[in-house]
């Protein structure tokens, strides 16, 4: 009875967030507290719990990083950035959207996908004002691209990382089995986005000949701030690539970078803080608050055990049901605390197969359909959460349907794409 009324509160509460009849923010919280008034999430252990609770992991590197923008900004790099993109493309929409599309998915791999976000829509935001376009295309577009890209990597996406620890796969792993099929998905995007957004591009030349005479090293307006802020960046992208080795967590290699930039550009704290993206953090939380009421109440548990008993002996019918249950699931469930919640059961899976290739299979179709699944819906991944709260804020409103009317399609084309890959690669 308790996961009838825990998955109820649960599907009002989307119902508001996807319509967009209350805030989000205010939706959530009520949310969480109607669960936690019911008693049906774990009490004060909401707050501790891995899977039950909030995942702080994914609070505090989003905090870290929003500090670590929001000082790079001020030294004009951005400004810089978007000119030189703009000038590149000639002002042409198709072509810059590649080109964008094109650096989030190659940096997305490395710096994981929320980073790689935090630092390109500001970019993008730059780069659509010089040039007087719509910048909602260009951001949907980028993330559904961070979340194709950060597949490959075991830090290129959050599920990746629970998904390494549980199986105990390394990084050279997800970049052999993972890595080839991201890298042809995304050559399909590229194509699929031509046809998605062709109908939003727009083409000022006027505009654009302001932005040819330009010259973009004049946007950098303190050069040895810039100078001290990319040598602490840089040292924050090592540590998130050495994570692997020296298990040190993303979220405190991002506040102690966080915490080095802030000395060393002698920045006014509360200016910093007023640039971090306090309503998304909020958003964050109640939503891991919601999806701990069903985890234990054990509404996807039990979601789970029924995939995995109505495939039985059936290893490829486990992968097919892995690939598209994870990418319908972690679509609506935000595919964090979805995976976290499904990686026992996925392991007790694994345990039953007849051999380790056919184990590790069933892995990958897991992270694929997980992934994948990221692109879904406006809440699906920590990346679409995270650009939605940064266009809100610059006044570039992308709703919860805008998004997500190109992040279903995306998400059927590239989840069919990876099922073709496993069936190929590991059961035919």
């Amino acid at each position: 009875m308790s996961g009838v009324i825990a998955l109820t509160v649960f599907v009002v509460a989307y119902f508001f967030i996807a319509t967009e009849k209350v805030n989000k923010v205010k939706v959530v919280l009520v949310a969480a507290g109607v669960m936690a008034v019911l008693g049906l999430i774990p009490g004060a252990e909401v707050f501790f719990s891995e899977h039950e609770g909030i995942d702080w992991n994914v609070i505090f590197l989003l905090l870290g990083m929003m500090i670590i923008v929001g000082i790079v900004k001020q030294t004009g790099l951005f400004d810089f950035l978007a000119i030189w993109a703009a000038k590149k493309s000639q002002g042409r929409p198709y072509r810059l959207m590649v080109m964008l599309m094109g650096i989030t998915a190659i940096a997305s791999p490395f710096l994981d996908n929320v980073t790689t976000i935090m630092l390109v829509v500001p970019v993008t935001l730059m780069v659509c004002e010089r040039l007087d376009i719509p910048a909602q295309p260009y951001i949907i577009a980028e993330v559904l691209a961070s979340n194709i890209g950060g597949a490959a990597t075991l830090i290129g996406d959050p599920p990746n990382i629970i998904i390494g620890s549980r199986a105990g796969l390394t990084f050279n792993d997800f970049l052999v089995h993972m890595a080839p099929i991201v890298v042809v998905v995304m050559a399909a995007f590229l194509l699929l986005a031509w046809f998605m957004f062709r109908g939003s591009f727009q083409y000022n030349p006027d505009r654009v000949a302001e932005v040819m005479a330009l010259q973009e090293k004049r946007a950098i307006t303190d050069p040895k701030l810039l100078v001290r802020c990319l040598v602490v960046l840089g040292l924050v992208i090592v540590g998130f690539g050495l994570h692997a080795i020296v298990h040190v967590e993303p979220a405190i290699v991002a506040l102690v970078g966080a915490g080095v930039m802030m000395l060393v550009a002698r920045a006014d704290t509360s200016e910093v803080m007023a640039e971090v993206e306090w309503p998304t953090l909020v958003f964050f939380m109640g939503l891991f608050v919601m999806v701990g009421g069903l985890v234990h109440t054990g509404v996807i548990k039990t979601i789970g055990d029924w995939a995995i008993g109505a495939v039985g002996d059936n290893f490829f019918g486990a992968a097919t049901a892995l690939i598209w249950g994870s990418a319908v699931l972690g679509a609506f469930f935000d595919n964090i605390p979805y995976v976290a919640t499904m990686a026992p059961i996925v392991e007790g899976l694994v345990a039953q197969a007849p051999d380790p290739d056919t184990g590790q299979a069933l892995w990958w179709a897991f992270a694929l359909g997980a992934d994948f699944g990221g692109n879904g819906t406006a809440v699906a991944a920590s990346a679409n959460v995270v650009a939605i709260g940064l266009a809100a804020r610059s006044g570039h409103k992308i709703t919860f349907w805008q998004f997500t009317k190109y992040g279903l399609l995306t998400t059927a084309v590239s989840t069919a794409m990876a099922w073709l890959y496993v069936w190929l690669r590991y059961f035919m």
